[in-house]
């Protein structure tokens, strides 16, 4: 299974961060927070990303291109300029960088990438900026179970995001950030159906928008409760906050050995 990872928005909330790099590239504890993402996937089986460039993308690029070799130990020979990395830690995934412009909205993108994607197989979709103890292989069981198109994750946050409306399991509201209520809200980690690139327009659809809606309107959309730790990368305080959890070994969203 793939797993699709928006990292083309600007960041504009980080800029402390992000004016240099962008946002998925903020590192917590010395590794890029899409590093932290892709682990969690991986941790559970998925180890194919198709990551939806954007706002400085050539610094994801560059950061792949070099990844084995800043991972392992290497030695130069200056004077013929033959380069040995020494094997040591090796990563099995496989990662597609795809460019879907610098100012296209998210769905936009994900619509983009239609042609990376299986026409009849369901795939993973998330943000460039946040992280959880997510169990994968659970949420994608769900997502089985019911039939439906998309497979939203739901999370407990505070009341400046927006929130959901459930019957049982199903997804009857989608309001993005509704201010001064509190209940459950879109924590990204999405399992949905190629078809739902239907319910995309153009490059200027915001995922979170229209499609998302139309598809709960329509009762196809689905919540996974998440009852566990989960953290966007949204301010600076946040990205504090979890450079504190992660020098002090309590990242509860390292799921992986």
């Amino acid at each position: 299974m793939k797993a699709v990872i928006l990292a083309g928005g600007l960041g504009s909330r980080l800029m402390e961060e992000t004016v240099l790099r962008p946002k998925p590239m903020v590192e917590i504890g010395g590794k890029p927070i899409l590093w932290h993402i892709m682990n969690i996937y991986a941790a559970h089986g998925v180890d194919e990303f198709i990551i939806a460039l954007g706002y400085k993308g050539q610094y994801i690029k560059e950061y792949f291109l070099n990844y084995y070799a800043n991972d392992n130990d290497i030695s130069i020979d200056l004077g013929t300029g033959k380069t040995t990395i020494h094997h040591g830690n090796q990563t099995n995934w496989k990662v597609h960088l795809v460019d879907t412009g610098l100012h296209t909205y998210t769905g936009g993108r994900l619509k983009r990438l239609k042609d990376w994607l299986s026409e009849d197989e369901p795939f993973m979709f998330t943000y460039g900026d946040g992280v959880a103890d997510l169990d994968i292989q659970a949420l994608l069981k769900f997502h089985q179970s019911h039939g439906k198109l998309a497979t939203v994750t739901t999370v407990h946050a505070p009341a400046r995001f927006g929130r959901m409306v459930f019957h049982e399991n199903t997804v009857t509201s989608f309001n993005e950030k509704v201010i001064g209520d509190e209940g459950w809200i879109n924590g990204g980690f999405f399992v949905l159906h190629p078809k739902v690139i239907d319910f995309i327009d153009d490059d200027a659809t915001i995922w979170e928008r229209e499609p998302v809606e139309r598809l709960a309107s329509d009762g196809q959309l689905m919540g996974f409760r998440h009852q566990g730790f989960w953290s966007c990368m949204d301010t600076l305080k946040e990205k504090t906050m979890l450079e504190e959890l992660w020098n002090s070994g309590q990242a509860k969203w390292k799921i992986w050995p």
